[in-house]
């Protein structure tokens, strides 16, 4: 991996990287890059393009992570594609960047697992157990795609086991009685309206940002739930809802239709444009402001929709439809026991 001087027109002493390499096509190309300071940072550039294009698990973690990464652009959302690249360069990059996949073992794993476990925040505050699982979680998506891309002999996460919890113990949430209390204490229309959706409809804010006249028919207390809204990296999205199921009418009280109704009205919108003008952050803001003049108990804007979503969780509704099935099993049953006894006694 050799490099190259030369010299610029004002006389500097300058390096360069001279190299061939193949392409995913396993074309061979030639690669020249100037300008170098020193020999080393010629080298480096060279070590890490080749990298780029290795299938081998010697190529280094940071270099995997950018394929990772620049493959997962064309598969996911950007709202996603944000927060997966957030987690991976202030949780996992800074520990494992510099290491060749093949030297990462489960031993090494436990080490950055650790670490998170006992981290503190200024306040002394650890990691939420739904945080830690995430991360976790987004380490062993790498090392799965190592392991089907590059050779990789297994996934040492799995090795390591997980941390954390999938699932949040208990949620936070208000009742009606402090929810309707802690409207008393805001006086803008707009976030009226706004929390006021989130809390009777239990949709996400995203979707709620996503709101036009045309979602809410004029004849039916009820909103139609279509897509989703989103601001990255100073770019405003229209997306599709987080899963396919969240594509969804949701019925709500009539007096807020009425409402809704009447502030769409006032303000004169356009069948398709947006509602509320505000972005995440101002509804975040203004919820804040809100619960400290009220003084209510904190919780999240994502919050307010716990209470909606409470008894419509995996599990309840697994209980449910396990609970639904037993009884029509059993009724079912007596039916054609009864039937039978009727045939041998009519």
């Amino acid at each position: 991996m050799p490099a190259y001087k030369y010299q610029t027109k004002d006389g500097k002493t300058k390096w360069y990287a001279n190299f061939y390499y193949k392409d995913w096509l396993g074309e061979r190309k030639h690669k020249c890059k100037r300008g170098f300071d020193t020999k080393g940072a010629a080298k480096e550039y060279e070590r890490m393009f080749l990298d780029k294009y290795s299938k081998s698990p010697t190529i280094l973690f940071a270099s995997m992570t950018a394929n990772y990464i620049e493959d997962m652009e064309s598969r996911l959302k950007p709202t996603t594609l944000k927060g997966k690249r957030y987690l991976i360069e202030t949780k996992i990059l800074p520990f494992f960047g510099q290491m060749q996949i093949c030297d990462i073992d489960a031993d090494l794993v436990r080490r950055w697992q650790n670490g998170l476990i006992n981290y503190r925040n200024e306040k002394g505050e650890p990691y939420a157990e739904t945080y830690l699982h995430t991360i976790n979680s987004q380490l062993s998506a790498i090392f799965n795609y190592a392991v089907k891309y590059y050779k990789l002999g297994i996934n040492p996460c799995y090795v390591a086991g997980t941390i954390g919890e999938s699932r949040a113990s208990e949620m936070n949430f208000w009742t009606k009685e402090e929810f309707e209390h802690a409207m008393q204490f805001e006086q803008k229309t707009s976030y009226i309206v706004a929390f006021k959706i989130l809390f009777y409809s239990g949709m996400r804010e995203g979707e709620l940002l996503a709101l036009t006249p045309e979602d809410f028919p004029r004849d039916i207390a009820s909103v139609d739930v279509n897509k989703n809204y989103a601001v990255v990296d100073g770019v405003e999205y229209f997306l599709t809802p987080k899963t396919k199921r969240s594509i969804r009418q949701i019925t709500i009280p009539d007096s807020l239709h009425e409402e809704v109704l009447e502030f769409i009205d006032s303000m004169s919108l356009d069948p398709e444009e947006r509602i509320f003008y505000f972005k995440k952050g101002g509804l975040y803001s203004e919820f804040k402001r809100m619960i400290k003049r009220s003084g209510d108990k904190e919780i999240r804007v994502h919050d307010l929709r716990h209470p909606y979503v409470k008894h419509t969780t995996k599990k309840y509704n697994s209980e449910k439809q396990k609970t639904q099935t037993t009884n029509l099993s059993a009724d079912s049953l007596g039916f054609l026991f009864l039937l039978f006894i009727l045939r041998l006694c009519p």
